[in-house]
């Protein structure tokens, strides 16, 4: 039976886990489970999946949900001592009754703010006191936004430092048939050269094998084109000057247990981060990073989809 919230409903989803839905007048919404503080759905006004979730997701604690947006704090992929992407993936969030003020989009009433703070266990493998506070909004044109902020509560004086990433997979309809635009001439890390650094070559990156790159100071817009949909998903960040781009292929698909085979087809990772900068945080300052993701109809000019129109 789902509670209704003046901005969410609280419902059970898979496995009886807990999760929020929100909804916005056009038929558009979005999940939230609270499990991971974890974004699992993002449909638009034709109740179309926006989000990639895989086929094989297993929704059972301590195991990380596969698909949709998992949030990486406080380390990105194997970068320190922790587990791989770190511990808020894979704790239980509360829903944050008492957010301080954050401005939200005026027109849209769907939104939660969510609330982690370290358990006794993390405070043994991260000793580090902190509020990562995040509000989910759905916006009245279906755009959806997350915006976190970490603060560092330590009583004893300690700073700390942390790498961070929305892990986000989008569905796409072919990746043969995707191009993003707006990381071309940029610097890459490459994860499956050693973290080696590269400049890109291409015009747009398009995908035939396995990509496993983190671009480095990136701009604030990166359009991701999806030929065959004639859609543009288009990714909007701040505070975050990372872009990790993301998709296994084949291969490595039958690798990951939690993945279908054929998954890798259907999605793409794009990923708003902060990783080769750590952000360092004394006690009482304060973090915020925002994404903002929205969905709009791809323009054909001259037999090419035109991103120019969307970047701008």
């Amino acid at each position: 039976m789902a509670t209704k919230h003046p901005c969410f409903e609280l419902a059970k989803g898979i496995n009886g886990l807990d999760k929020i839905v929100l909804r916005e007048s056009r038929n558009r919404s979005a999940e939230v489970y609270l499990y991971g503080g974890h974004v699992t759905s993002w449909k638009n006004e034709n109740g179309e999946e926006l989000l990639y979730l895989s086929s094989k997701a297993i929704f059972k604690p301590p195991k990380p949900i596969r698909g949709g947006i998992p949030l990486c704090f406080p380390q990105f992929s194997n970068l320190g001592t922790l587990e791989s992407h770190g511990f808020a993936r894979n704790r239980i969030w509360e829903v944050d009754a008492t957010p301080p003020p954050l401005p939200t989009n005026s027109s849209s009433n769907a939104f939660v703010d969510l609330i982690l703070r370290p358990t006794e266990d993390d405070l043994k493998t991260w000793p580090y006191n902190f509020e990562f506070r995040m509000r989910v909004n759905l916006g009245s044109e279906g755009e959806l936004t997350l915006t976190s902020r970490i603060r560092n509560t330590n009583a004893d004086g300690k700073p700390f430092t942390f790498t961070f990433a929305y892990h986000t997979y989008f569905s796409v309809s072919d990746i043969s048939e995707v191009r993003v635009e707006g990381l071309e001439t940029l610097d890459y890390l490459d994860n499956l050269k050693n973290r080696e650094r590269f400049t890109e070559q291409g015009d747009a990156i398009t995908f035939e094998s396995e990509i496993d790159k983190i671009y480095l100071s990136t701009p604030t817009k990166i359009a991701i084109l999806d030929h065959e949909k004639k859609r543009t998903f288009v990714v909007r960040k701040d505070g975050l000057a990372d872009a990790v781009v993301w998709n296994p292929w084949d291969k490595k698909s039958k690798s990951i247990s939690d993945l279908g085979d054929e998954d890798y087809k259907h999605m793409l990772c794009v990923e708003a981060a902060a990783v080769e900068r750590p952000i360092t945080l004394k006690p009482g300052e304060e973090w915020k990073g925002r994404l903002e993701l929205s969905a709009v109809p791809s323009s054909y000019s001259s037999g090419q989809l035109d991103p120019k129109k969307v970047l701008q």
